[in-house]
């Protein structure tokens, strides 16, 4: 594998390749790294590589001359080439990009720096932007050296052992196992059994499934692209039970105030899908209680009749999980008596969810809401509208206000069930 690196600060790389593993692969021949100074591709007595940027601002940018001959001289030499720019704009590096280099002779590696690079040159220079993580460090050099030792370890030859890359952490997408060594007992803490009994069947049996409850615990969001077996995932599916986090969720289903398509401030009446659907999804997603407000007796008690049916007439026997869900439902008149009665149950108001399906300033994004919501601070109620949507009054007065759920095209009509449990999944479900 050939790397070609292009930098400002050559001598960063002195060190970085001259010990371990990159080191011993490049005595082998089995690396080989050319670094290049940027410098060396610019005019001018003081061999300037950067500019102030056009429409001003803070900070220099890399200007397209210098780089853009750096680049075609790293390219030159045959073979099958990709070019990189480091940039915190960039695709997330990680095993499955690494994987994806060695199908490459050469990798030409451009480290970012300032305030980045002219876009003409990541435009007809560069194929790809590659940011190895969401922080900030002072150059792309940095960037370069993890890229290098990532890929190198893939090519034959530079580990020494090859089975021990597909045994670490991130191979096969889950992370490593624990690992452990003398002695067998450590301030109270013992090596499981299984790795002390001498059957090797049992010990690779309990490193895989360690290996999936380690994924799950430390990165859950990289299991999802993970091959797993029914068993492991049976194993999975317990250990969600017992370490689901206790968040404090509530939904209610505004009747009212809600606009009609005049955009006049109505009551509209209750419907039986919502009430059963959006029970079920309540209660799949782990809402303590879902509440149906409408000031219309006559509403409640229809209703009323529908939540008894399922809880205490025939429809409980014949459907015992409709009746679970069913249980959680409570009717009230108003949404200042729902708030009242989750004040009594929690000890606490609950911070309002407005949701929307029409965009305006000061949103927030479900990823947020989500982080709040599963820290289990406080009581959170999220609130549904019926008819064409909840009135301004009761959205500006909430403490936060969702983003609209949206596909990519125009038609954005969902019916509340539907809305209700996309929402519900963005924000409560299980990442594995």
């Amino acid at each position: 594998m050939k790397y070609e690196i292009i930098t400002i600060f050559p001598e960063f790389f002195d060190s970085v390749f001259s010990c371990g593993i990159i080191s011993r692969a490049r005595d082998k021949g089995l690396v080989d790294i050319k670094v290049r100074n940027l410098r060396d591709f610019a005019s001018g007595v003081h061999r300037a590589v950067d500019d102030r940027p056009y429409g001003g601002g803070e900070g220099m940018v890399f200007m397209p001359e210098p780089l853009g001959g750096a680049i075609e001289a790293a390219k030159s030499g045959g073979g099958k080439t990709v070019t990189l720019l480091t940039s915190a704009h960039g695709a997330p590096f990680d095993a499955k990009l690494a994987r994806r280099l060695m199908d490459f002779d050469k990798v030409v590696i451009v480290c970012g720096r300032y305030e980045g690079v002219d876009e003409r040159v990541s435009r007809l220079h560069t194929d790809m932007e590659i940011s190895i993580g969401d922080y900030i460090v002072s150059g792309g050099e940095y960037a370069a050296a993890v890229i290098v030792d990532a890929v190198s370890r893939l090519v034959p030859g530079v580990v020494g052992n090859s089975g021990s890359t597909e045994d670490e952490s991130l191979s096969g997408g889950l992370l490593g196992p624990p690992q452990y060594t003398r002695p067998e007992n450590y301030r109270g803490e013992a090596v499981p059994p299984e790795l002390l009994s001498g059957d090797h069947g049992g010990i690779d049996r309990w490193r895989r499934m360690a290996r999936v409850e380690n994924t799950a615990r430390k990165r859950p969001e990289i299991l999802d692209r993970s091959n797993l077996t029914k068993e492991e995932t049976a194993a999975l599916w317990e250990m969600q039970k017992n370490t689901a986090p206790d968040y404090r969720a509530y939904v209610a289903l505004l009747h009212h105030p809600v606009y009609n398509r005049r955009l006049e401030t109505v009551a509209s009446a209750f419907t039986s899908l919502d009430i059963h659907d959006i029970a079920r999804a309540c209660r799949t997603y782990g809402v303590r209680r879902f509440f149906l407000v409408n000031p219309v007796e006559g509403q409640r008690e229809l209703a009323r009749r529908v939540v008894r049916h399922w809880t205490e007439g025939a429809g409980a026997e014949f459907n015992p999980t409709r009746k679970e869900a069913m249980s959680i439902v409570g009717i009230n008149n108003s949404l200042d008596e729902v708030t009242a009665e989750i004040g009594k149950l929690e000890g606490a108001r609950p911070e309002l969810i407005a949701t929307d399906a029409r965009f305006d300033g000061n949103m927030t994004g479900y990823a947020e809401m989500r982080e709040k919501i599963l820290a289990a601070d406080r009581p959170y109620l999220l609130l549904l509208g019926t008819g064409w949507g909840i009135v301004r009054e009761v959205i500006d007065s909430a403490d936060h206000r969702l983003k609209p759920v949206k596909g990519y095209g125009d038609y954005n009509h969902l019916p509340v069930r539907g809305a209700a449990t996309a929402i519900m999944d963005r924000l409560f479900s299980c990442v594995f």
